[in-house]
Protein backbone atom coordinates (compact mmCIF):
# COMPACT_ATOMS: atom_id res chain seq x y z
CA UNK A 1 0.00 0.00 0.00
CA UNK A 2 1.52 3.53 -1.23
CA UNK A 3 2.01 6.05 1.60
CA UNK A 4 -1.17 7.92 1.38
CA UNK A 5 -0.92 11.54 -0.10
CA UNK A 6 -3.40 13.11 2.30
CA UNK A 7 -1.03 12.26 5.56
CA UNK A 8 2.78 11.75 3.68
CA UNK A 9 4.69 13.48 1.78
CA UNK A 10 6.86 11.39 -0.84
CA UNK A 11 10.60 12.29 -1.42
CA UNK A 12 11.52 9.89 -3.86
CA UNK A 13 12.73 8.50 -6.48
CA UNK A 14 16.26 7.61 -4.69
CA UNK A 15 18.31 5.44 -6.57
CA UNK A 16 19.39 2.07 -5.08
CA UNK A 17 22.91 3.16 -4.94
CA UNK A 18 22.15 5.77 -2.74
CA UNK A 19 19.93 3.35 -0.67
CA UNK A 20 22.72 1.38 -0.32
CA UNK A 21 24.75 3.70 0.85
CA UNK A 22 22.60 4.51 3.57
CA UNK A 23 22.43 1.12 5.09
CA UNK A 24 25.75 0.11 4.23
CA UNK A 25 25.24 -2.58 1.48
CA UNK A 26 25.68 -3.93 -1.82
CA UNK A 27 23.20 -3.68 -4.83
CA UNK A 28 23.17 -6.71 -6.38
CA UNK A 29 21.04 -6.92 -9.55
CA UNK A 30 19.59 -4.30 -11.98
CA UNK A 31 19.71 -0.37 -10.35
CA UNK A 32 17.01 0.38 -10.11
CA UNK A 33 14.80 3.28 -8.41
CA UNK A 34 13.17 3.15 -5.15
CA UNK A 35 10.03 4.99 -4.84
CA UNK A 36 8.32 3.85 -1.57
CA UNK A 37 8.41 1.53 1.05
CA UNK A 38 5.47 -1.43 1.34
CA UNK A 39 5.25 -5.04 3.25
CA UNK A 40 6.53 -7.82 1.03
CA UNK A 41 2.83 -8.82 0.21
CA UNK A 42 1.86 -5.88 -1.31
CA UNK A 43 5.02 -4.28 -2.62
CA UNK A 44 4.91 -3.05 -6.68
CA UNK A 45 7.54 -2.54 -9.32
CA UNK A 46 10.06 -0.14 -7.44
CA UNK A 47 9.05 -0.41 -3.80
CA UNK A 48 11.37 -1.52 -1.25
CA UNK A 49 11.18 -3.70 1.54
CA UNK A 50 13.33 -6.33 3.72
CA UNK A 51 13.50 -9.81 4.46
CA UNK A 52 14.35 -11.55 7.95
CA UNK A 53 14.24 -14.49 7.02
CA UNK A 54 16.84 -15.16 3.37
CA UNK A 55 14.53 -18.38 2.93
CA UNK A 56 11.47 -16.06 2.15
CA UNK A 57 13.61 -14.83 -0.82
CA UNK A 58 11.65 -17.54 -3.11
CA UNK A 59 8.34 -16.36 -2.16
CA UNK A 60 8.47 -13.29 -3.51
CA UNK A 61 6.25 -12.53 -6.27
CA UNK A 62 6.20 -10.26 -9.09
CA UNK A 63 9.53 -8.39 -9.88
CA UNK A 64 10.83 -5.06 -9.94
CA UNK A 65 10.96 -4.36 -6.11
CA UNK A 66 14.10 -3.34 -3.83
CA UNK A 67 15.03 -6.12 -1.30
CA UNK A 68 17.18 -5.42 1.66
CA UNK A 69 18.55 -9.07 2.38
CA UNK A 70 21.26 -10.38 4.99
CA UNK A 71 21.99 -13.59 2.67
CA UNK A 72 24.41 -13.09 0.10
CA UNK A 73 22.56 -16.22 -2.01
CA UNK A 74 18.77 -14.59 -1.05
CA UNK A 75 20.38 -11.30 -2.66
CA UNK A 76 21.26 -13.38 -5.75
CA UNK A 77 17.65 -15.52 -6.08
CA UNK A 78 16.31 -11.96 -5.70
CA UNK A 79 17.66 -10.70 -8.73
CA UNK A 80 17.65 -13.63 -11.10
CA UNK A 81 13.75 -13.43 -10.06
CA UNK A 82 14.03 -9.77 -11.53
CA UNK A 83 14.00 -8.05 -8.09
CA UNK A 84 17.00 -5.65 -7.11
CA UNK A 85 18.60 -6.81 -3.96
CA UNK A 86 20.57 -4.96 -1.51
CA UNK A 87 22.80 -7.29 0.47
CA UNK A 88 22.90 -5.44 4.29
CA UNK A 89 24.44 -7.04 7.19
CA UNK A 90 20.70 -5.26 9.13
CA UNK A 91 17.56 -5.49 6.55
CA UNK A 92 15.73 -4.58 9.20
CA UNK A 93 17.39 -1.14 10.88
CA UNK A 94 18.70 -0.47 6.81
CA UNK A 95 14.50 -0.44 6.54
CA UNK A 96 14.56 2.03 8.98
CA UNK A 97 17.31 4.30 7.92
CA UNK A 98 15.52 4.32 4.36
CA UNK A 99 12.34 5.36 4.94
CA UNK A 100 13.80 8.86 6.76
CA UNK A 101 15.08 9.49 2.85
CA UNK A 102 11.89 7.92 0.95
CA UNK A 103 9.10 9.12 3.39
CA UNK A 104 7.74 11.60 5.64
CA UNK A 105 4.49 12.42 7.73
CA UNK A 106 2.63 16.40 6.60
CA UNK A 107 4.25 18.65 8.78
CA UNK A 108 1.90 20.40 10.88
CA UNK A 109 3.87 23.03 13.69
CA UNK A 110 3.97 26.84 13.81
CA UNK A 111 0.76 27.01 11.64
CA UNK A 112 -2.34 28.61 12.15
CA UNK A 113 -4.69 27.21 14.36
CA UNK A 114 -7.54 26.35 12.35
CA UNK A 115 -5.80 25.93 8.91
CA UNK A 116 -7.02 28.10 5.79
CA UNK A 117 -6.29 24.72 3.97
CA UNK A 118 -8.72 22.65 5.97
CA UNK A 119 -12.53 22.17 4.28
CA UNK A 120 -15.15 22.75 7.22
CA UNK A 121 -18.71 22.34 6.76
CA UNK A 122 -20.47 25.61 8.11
CA UNK A 123 -22.42 23.05 10.11
CA UNK A 124 -19.69 21.56 11.90
CA UNK A 125 -18.55 22.94 15.67
CA UNK A 126 -15.15 24.04 16.74
CA UNK A 127 -14.74 24.71 20.18
CA UNK A 128 -12.49 27.26 21.93
CA UNK A 129 -8.58 25.84 21.33
CA UNK A 130 -8.95 22.83 18.99
CA UNK A 131 -6.59 22.50 16.31
CA UNK A 132 -7.37 21.43 12.55
CA UNK A 133 -4.34 21.17 9.80
CA UNK A 134 -4.54 21.74 6.62
CA UNK A 135 -6.26 19.52 4.18
CA UNK A 136 -8.72 17.96 6.99
CA UNK A 137 -12.24 17.66 6.08
CA UNK A 138 -15.25 18.07 9.06
CA UNK A 139 -18.39 17.07 8.29
CA UNK A 140 -21.86 18.93 8.65
CA UNK A 141 -22.96 18.23 12.39
CA UNK A 142 -19.40 17.27 13.78
CA UNK A 143 -18.68 18.67 16.86
CA UNK A 144 -14.61 19.13 17.83
CA UNK A 145 -13.86 19.77 21.63
CA UNK A 146 -11.41 22.30 23.28
CA UNK A 147 -7.93 21.53 22.46
CA UNK A 148 -8.70 18.95 20.46
CA UNK A 149 -5.91 18.32 17.49
CA UNK A 150 -7.40 17.39 13.94
CA UNK A 151 -4.10 16.55 12.03
CA UNK A 152 -3.24 16.82 8.44
CA UNK A 153 -5.88 15.27 6.16
CA UNK A 154 -8.09 13.61 8.41
CA UNK A 155 -11.78 13.29 8.15
CA UNK A 156 -14.31 13.57 10.05
CA UNK A 157 -17.81 12.32 8.86
CA UNK A 158 -21.07 13.52 9.98
CA UNK A 159 -22.58 14.27 13.56
CA UNK A 160 -19.09 12.56 14.62
CA UNK A 161 -18.32 13.85 17.99
CA UNK A 162 -14.14 14.51 19.24
CA UNK A 163 -14.02 14.80 22.81
CA UNK A 164 -11.46 17.82 24.80
CA UNK A 165 -7.78 17.62 24.08
CA UNK A 166 -8.33 14.24 21.51
CA UNK A 167 -6.27 13.96 19.17
CA UNK A 168 -6.78 12.67 15.60
CA UNK A 169 -3.62 11.72 13.19
CA UNK A 170 -3.67 9.93 10.12
CA UNK A 171 -7.03 8.89 9.98
CA UNK A 172 -10.40 8.36 8.06
CA UNK A 173 -13.45 8.73 10.46
CA UNK A 174 -16.82 8.01 9.37
CA UNK A 175 -20.18 9.21 10.27
CA UNK A 176 -21.64 9.29 14.15
CA UNK A 177 -18.12 8.57 15.46
CA UNK A 178 -17.85 9.32 19.45
CA UNK A 179 -13.82 10.13 20.37
CA UNK A 180 -13.71 10.29 24.06
CA UNK A 181 -11.60 13.47 25.77
CA UNK A 182 -7.63 12.61 25.66
CA UNK A 183 -7.81 9.66 23.14
CA UNK A 184 -5.16 9.41 20.62
CA UNK A 185 -5.54 8.23 17.64
CA UNK A 186 -2.77 7.31 14.85
CA UNK A 187 0.33 7.48 16.62
CA UNK A 188 3.99 5.58 15.86
CA UNK A 189 3.11 2.48 16.85
CA UNK A 190 5.83 0.12 18.86
CA UNK A 191 7.52 -1.29 16.00
CA UNK A 192 11.21 -1.40 16.67
CA UNK A 193 14.00 -3.11 15.02
CA UNK A 194 17.35 -4.08 16.87
CA UNK A 195 20.41 -5.22 15.18
CA UNK A 196 23.90 -5.09 15.16
CA UNK A 197 23.62 -3.00 18.62
CA UNK A 198 20.80 -0.63 17.17
CA UNK A 199 17.71 -0.13 17.88
CA UNK A 200 15.10 2.25 15.43
CA UNK A 201 11.44 2.37 15.07
CA UNK A 202 10.53 1.51 12.16
CA UNK A 203 8.48 3.48 9.65
CA UNK A 204 4.35 3.47 10.33
CA UNK A 205 3.40 5.00 6.56
CA UNK A 206 -0.41 3.80 7.16
CA UNK A 207 -3.43 5.27 8.32
CA UNK A 208 -6.55 4.32 11.17
CA UNK A 209 -9.73 3.71 9.53
CA UNK A 210 -12.82 4.06 12.00
CA UNK A 211 -15.86 3.17 10.18
CA UNK A 212 -19.48 4.85 11.32
CA UNK A 213 -20.82 4.30 14.67
CA UNK A 214 -17.62 3.10 16.57
CA UNK A 215 -16.87 4.22 20.23
CA UNK A 216 -13.68 5.14 21.49
CA UNK A 217 -13.79 5.35 24.99
CA UNK A 218 -11.65 8.54 26.94
CA UNK A 219 -7.84 8.04 26.81
CA UNK A 220 -8.07 5.30 24.45
CA UNK A 221 -5.01 4.94 21.90
CA UNK A 222 -5.31 3.59 18.52
CA UNK A 223 -2.15 3.75 16.86
CA UNK A 224 -1.71 3.50 12.82
CA UNK A 225 -0.55 0.87 10.63
CA UNK A 226 2.96 0.48 9.61
CA UNK A 227 2.37 -0.38 5.85
CA UNK A 228 -0.92 -1.78 6.06
CA UNK A 229 -4.17 0.44 8.27
CA UNK A 230 -5.13 -0.43 11.49
CA UNK A 231 -9.37 -0.56 11.19
CA UNK A 232 -11.94 -0.45 13.44
CA UNK A 233 -15.47 -1.62 12.02
CA UNK A 234 -18.62 -0.47 12.25
CA UNK A 235 -20.35 -0.46 15.67
CA UNK A 236 -17.27 -1.55 18.00
CA UNK A 237 -17.59 -0.05 21.05
CA UNK A 238 -13.79 0.26 22.65
CA UNK A 239 -13.65 1.52 27.01
CA UNK A 240 -11.62 3.55 28.17
CA UNK A 241 -7.74 3.39 28.47
CA UNK A 242 -7.90 0.68 26.80
CA UNK A 243 -4.58 0.27 23.71
CA UNK A 244 -5.02 -0.97 19.97
CA UNK A 245 -1.64 -1.20 18.47
CA UNK A 246 -0.56 -0.98 14.44
CA UNK A 247 -2.23 -3.18 11.67
CA UNK A 248 -5.29 -4.41 14.42
CA UNK A 249 -8.79 -5.24 12.83
CA UNK A 250 -11.28 -4.74 15.35
CA UNK A 251 -14.97 -6.91 14.21
CA UNK A 252 -17.80 -5.11 13.83
CA UNK A 253 -19.96 -5.05 16.97
CA UNK A 254 -17.04 -6.14 19.21
CA UNK A 255 -16.82 -4.38 22.73
CA UNK A 256 -13.19 -4.34 24.63
CA UNK A 257 -13.92 -3.57 28.40
CA UNK A 258 -11.18 -0.53 30.01
CA UNK A 259 -7.73 -1.63 30.33
CA UNK A 260 -7.86 -3.78 27.51
CA UNK A 261 -4.54 -3.99 25.38
CA UNK A 262 -4.55 -5.79 21.87
CA UNK A 263 -1.13 -6.37 20.20
CA UNK A 264 -0.03 -5.47 16.48
CA UNK A 265 -1.60 -7.38 13.80
CA UNK A 266 -4.36 -9.17 15.18
CA UNK A 267 -7.54 -9.95 13.81
CA UNK A 268 -10.64 -9.62 16.27
CA UNK A 269 -13.70 -11.11 14.40
CA UNK A 270 -17.65 -9.81 14.66
CA UNK A 271 -19.13 -9.40 18.07
CA UNK A 272 -16.01 -10.51 20.15
CA UNK A 273 -16.06 -9.48 23.94
CA UNK A 274 -13.09 -8.53 25.32
CA UNK A 275 -13.47 -8.21 29.24
CA UNK A 276 -11.31 -5.56 31.45
CA UNK A 277 -7.67 -5.85 31.08
CA UNK A 278 -7.78 -8.99 28.39
CA UNK A 279 -4.22 -8.97 26.99
CA UNK A 280 -4.08 -10.41 23.15
CA UNK A 281 -0.40 -11.41 21.52
CA UNK A 282 0.68 -10.06 18.55
CA UNK A 283 -0.32 -11.62 15.22
CA UNK A 284 -3.37 -13.85 16.74
CA UNK A 285 -6.57 -14.51 15.19
CA UNK A 286 -9.56 -14.05 17.79
CA UNK A 287 -12.77 -15.48 15.74
CA UNK A 288 -16.50 -14.51 15.13
CA UNK A 289 -18.33 -14.13 18.60
CA UNK A 290 -15.52 -14.99 20.85
CA UNK A 291 -15.57 -14.13 24.42
CA UNK A 292 -12.54 -13.06 26.79
CA UNK A 293 -12.59 -13.18 30.27
CA UNK A 294 -11.43 -10.28 32.05
CA UNK A 295 -7.74 -10.72 33.34
CA UNK A 296 -7.23 -13.05 30.31
CA UNK A 297 -3.79 -13.16 28.39
CA UNK A 298 -4.07 -14.41 25.30
CA UNK A 299 -1.38 -16.11 23.43
CA UNK A 300 -3.05 -18.70 21.03
CA UNK A 301 -5.80 -18.44 18.31
CA UNK A 302 -9.24 -18.17 19.79
CA UNK A 303 -12.05 -19.81 17.95
CA UNK A 304 -14.85 -18.58 16.86
CA UNK A 305 -18.12 -18.64 19.29
CA UNK A 306 -15.53 -19.95 22.18
CA UNK A 307 -15.00 -18.58 25.53
CA UNK A 308 -11.33 -18.20 27.08
CA UNK A 309 -10.16 -17.15 30.44
CA UNK A 310 -6.58 -17.24 32.72
CA UNK A 311 -3.34 -16.41 32.11
CA UNK A 312 -2.34 -18.06 29.74
CA UNK A 313 -5.56 -18.11 28.34
CA UNK A 314 -7.38 -21.02 27.66
CA UNK A 315 -10.74 -22.35 27.45
CA UNK A 316 -13.44 -20.84 30.19
CA UNK A 317 -13.81 -25.39 31.04
CA UNK A 318 -10.25 -25.88 30.98
CA UNK A 319 -9.83 -23.33 33.43
CA UNK A 320 -11.98 -23.62 35.63
CA UNK A 321 -11.38 -27.46 36.18
CA UNK A 322 -7.74 -26.22 36.75
CA UNK A 323 -8.95 -23.93 39.43
CA UNK A 324 -10.95 -27.02 41.30
CA UNK A 325 -8.28 -28.74 41.44
CA UNK A 326 -6.03 -26.07 42.86
CA UNK A 327 -9.11 -25.64 45.70
CA UNK A 328 -8.96 -29.16 46.26
CA UNK A 329 -5.46 -29.44 46.53
CA UNK A 330 -5.26 -26.68 48.78
CA UNK A 331 -7.70 -27.77 51.21
CA UNK A 332 -6.02 -30.91 51.56
CA UNK A 333 -2.75 -29.17 52.08
CA UNK A 334 -4.23 -27.51 54.95
CA UNK A 335 -6.47 -30.32 56.89
CA UNK A 336 -2.77 -32.43 56.41
CA UNK A 337 -0.92 -29.32 57.98
CA UNK A 338 -3.53 -28.96 60.69
CA UNK A 339 -3.27 -32.63 61.54
CA UNK A 340 0.53 -32.82 61.58
CA UNK A 341 0.91 -31.57 65.39
CA UNK A 342 3.44 -34.11 67.00
CA UNK A 343 2.51 -34.99 70.94
CA UNK A 344 5.17 -34.01 73.95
Amino acid sequence: MAADPRFYDALGPVSAAEIAEIVTGEVIGEPREVHAIAAPAQARPGDLFFLSDPRDADHVGGEGAIVLVSDRDAARRLAERGHTAILTPGPKVGLAKAAARLVRPRPHIGEALISPEAVIDPAACLSPGCIVGPGARIAPGAQIGAGAVIGPGVEIGQDTRIGARAVVSFALVGARVEIGSGAVVGETGFGLAYERGEMLTLPHVGRVLIEDEVTLGANVTVDRGMFEDTRLNRGCRIDNLSHIAHNVEVGEFTVMAAFAGISGSVRLGRGVQCGGRTGVADHLSIGDGARLAADSAVMRDVPAGETWAGSPAQPIREFMREIAWLRRESARSRKRGEGGGSGA
